[in-house]
């Protein structure tokens, strides 16, 4: 492991180099291995940096949620608050009397609260204190509670607190192995993008062969047609040989720039940068137990708390419609003292207790059947989620064993497929040289040449399936069977807000 991430830093400090600087006429190449290029991409591609915002987001929420059910304390007041206008006066005897007023208002009350989510209440405590100063009478007055507790507590309603305490944490919980699942899902695109510019590279080496061995055949048929021992036929299906090499070298060269392109801006790769990709043959092919696989997608993957926050999501709907369905009621009690005197300190000499007890209805009469099909209709709802989240379990349990099997039936695929490229290629070499001995035709030359292209693909492309298996494995379990232990991933950008 330590020698991979020393790999790893040798080539990301040879990109920060840039091209060029050891001189104009040869630029730096830089050979990538896959290790590389997955590396990149989970380190500075655009894809990364938004998996990480998305995580930071989720973490702000989680904060957030934590944070709603915690005691808050608050100063609030009017400072100040000048009135300065006619204003209908209510008399003893009931009469009322328009007089201009002139007053100065100040007022300033601290309050702390707590909600209780288990009750779906709120308690509180409080002090305030009101100054008033009358410019008409030239009078000044102090009006206050010392101290007031109370609580509003809902009765036969629906608790929001408590059905939101079960759902966040499995939100946050989602969040945090999606951030996982994310980064793995970056590695297998970057994947897939290596080995199509792989695929190139190798169709773009085999293009520049072709077209070599071309031209000395033609070199060849040249010096065979001067001495005529080279029918006009075969002279013109060598002549045709080397264009079509040179056609299939110009669109390898299209290609190989587009992929090259596609590649360097996924994994934030500067497009002047000169790479070379190698073959990645470091492959470990062992057995995946199907169990262990499966053991561990269900405890690292996010569906698990997925499936079990929409079966609570669906029991919160039902919940809900049948609590606005019935009677609602809210109490609201307070206990505390007050006074009211000519200067600051006399609110606090004497005070007169203060109570107060309110009880709120509301009672469906005639609704038409409403409340009764907004039930029914989350009772089938949840009939539905209940069927969706048990299918949904069994294809993504399928889905990991399939995954596990077609890993492990990788190991015979590229055996065969290496035996093949070999076979493929000495075969090559000796129909070249009886072409160009003149024991074979041209044809049987091209037959040959078919043959090593195809095989050299097929090995390209098994090795691809491979690295492919390997990491939608990693994906789909968010374990490292390598190293036998479970996949985790830091995000740079909350590394200083959970340090605190």
């Amino acid at each position: 492991m330590m020698i991979r991430k020393s790999r790893s830093f040798i080539v990301l400090l040879s990109l920060l180099i840039p091209p060029g600087v050891f001189g104009q006429e040869s630029p730096l190449v830089v050979s990538l291995s896959l290790r590389n290029v997955v590396d990149l991409a989970i380190s500075q591609s655009s894809s990364v940096k938004y998996a990480q915002n998305r995580d930071v987001n989720y973490y702000w929420r989680w904060k957030n949620h934590q944070t709603r059910f915690r005691p808050q304390l608050t100063l609030s007041g009017d400072l100040p608050d000048f009135e300065n206008q006619t204003k209908p006066i209510v008399q003893p005897d009931g009469s009322i009397v328009f007089n201009k007023v002139t007053q100065l208002e100040t007022n300033a009350q601290i309050s702390l609260s707590q909600p209780i989510p288990q009750l779906g209440a709120y308690v509180y405590a409080a002090s305030g204190i009101v100054r008033i100063q009358d410019f008409n009478n030239q009078t000044v007055g102090f009006s206050g509670y010392p101290v007031s507790v109370g609580i509003t507590q809902p009765l036969f309603a629906y608790n929001w607190m408590k059905w939101n305490r079960l759902t966040e944490p499995l939100v946050y919980e989602e969040a945090q192995k999606y951030f996982i699942e994310n980064i793995e899902e970056i590695s297998f695109t970057a994947t897939s993008l290596f080995f199509r510019y792989l695929r190139i590279q190798t169709d773009f080496g085999l293009a520049q062969s072709n077209l070599k061995n071309s031209r000395d055949n033609l070199k060849i048929a040249e010096v065979k047609q001067e001495l005529g021992n080279i029918s006009e036929n075969d002279f013109s299906r060598i002549q045709l040989s080397v264009f079509n090499a040179q056609k299939a070298l110009n669109n390898a060269r299209i290609n190989q720039k587009n992929a090259d392109y596609e590649l360097k801006k996924y994994i934030g790769l500067d497009q002047n940068q000169t790479i070379e990709l190698t073959i990645p043959l470091d492959m470990i092919l062992w057995e995946v137990d199907p169990d262990k696989a499966l053991s561990e997608s269900l405890e690292n993957r996010r569906e698990t708390p997925q499936f079990e926050r929409r079966l609570i999501h669906a029991d919160q709907s039902l919940t809900q419609a049948r609590r606005n369905a019935g009677v609602r009621a809210t109490l609201q009690m307070s206990y505390g003292i007050s006074n009211s005197a000519d200067d600051f300190g006399g609110v606090y000499v004497n005070p007169e207790q203060q109570q107060n007890v309110k009880l709120s209805l509301s009672v469906p009469i005639l609704d038409w059947g409403r409340s009764e099909s907004q039930i029914k209709l989350a009772e089938s709802q949840r009939e539905l989620v209940v069927y969706d989240v048990e299918q949904d379990r069994q294809d993504f349990e399928r889905r990991v064993v399939v995954q596990v099997e077609q890993f492990n039936l990788i190991k015979s695929q590229i055996e065969t497929a290496e035996a093949a490229d070999k076979v493929a290629g000495r075969g090559y070499l000796i129909a070249l040289k009886n072409f160009q001995n003149g024991e074979i035709s041209i044809t049987d030359l091209n037959i040959s040449l078919a043959e090593r292209e195809a095989a050299k693909r097929d090995y390209i492309r098994s090795i691809e399936n491979y690295w492919e298996s390997f990491y939608l494995l990693r994906e789909v379990t968010l374990y490292d069977f390598e190293f036998n232990k479970k996949i985790d991933y830091s995000n740079p950008m909350l590394t200083s807000e959970k340090s605190q």
